[in-house]
C-alpha cells in the first residue's frame, strides 16, 4: 500500500512554474524574445521603510548589484532608486538545469514623509542592502493625543435631558 504524500500548494505551484519555463526554453523563447523581456521586468528589489526614534529609514535589497550602477534621486519629495543588474557574458556556453537570476533594469520609488529634506538622506550599502537615512521631520513625527471616553449612561443621561 502507497503512502500518501501530504498535500503542499507551494511546492505544487513551483513544479507548476517550472514546467512553464521548460515548455517555453523548448519552443526557444528564453534565448531572446519574450521570457528575456518577462525576467527583466520582474526584476523588482525588496524595499521596506521605518521610523526608528527620531531617524527615517528605507532599505533596498540590491543583491549583486554593483553600487555604482546605483541611481538615487528625490523629486517633488518622491525618493527613486534606479539601477541594473547585469549578466555576465562569457565565451562558454552553459546548458541551465535551473535559471532564476533575474538580470536587466529596475526602478523602486517611495514618498517621503512630508518636510523631509532630500539633502539630508545618507546612504550607505553593505553586503547587497542600499539604506537610506535621515532625520524624521519634527512635524511628521506622531504625536500622542489622549482621547476622553464617556460611559454610555453619561451619553444617556445627556439625551433624556435633550427630549425634555
Amino acid at each position: 500500500m502507497a503512502l500518501l504524500d501530504q498535500w503542499n500548494p507551494s511546492r505544487d505551484l513551483e513544479r507548476l512554474r517550472h514546467e512553464f519555463d521548460d515548455l517555453l526554453e523548448r519552443f526557444g523563447v528564453e534565448h531572446g524574445g519574450l521570457l528575456k523581456e518577462w525576467q527583466s521586468r520582474t526584476l523588482r528589489p525588496a524595499i521596506e521603510s521605518y521610523v526608528d526614534g527620531d531617524k527615517f529609514t528605507v532599505r533596498v535589497e540590491l543583491p549583486g548589484v554593483d553600487p555604482k550602477d546605483v541611481d538615487v534621486k528625490v523629486t517633488g519629495g518622491v525618493l527613486a532608486v534606479k539601477g541594473s543588474r547585469e549578466e555576465k557574458h562569457e565565451t562558454t556556453k552553459r546548458d541551465f538545469y535551473r535559471r532564476e537570476f533575474r538580470y536587466g533594469s529596475f526602478e523602486r520609488s517611495i514618498t517621503l514623509p512630508e518636510g523631509m529634506k532630500a539633502d539630508d538622506l545618507k546612504a550607505s550599502f553593505h553586503d547587497g542592502v542600499l539604506e537610506l537615512t535621515a532625520p524624521m521631520p519634527k512635524e511628521a513625527l506622531p504625536k500622542e493625543v489622549k482621547v476622553q471616553i464617556q460611559s454610555g449612561e453619561a451619553r444617556k443621561a445627556d439625551g433624556d435631558k435633550k427630549a425634555v
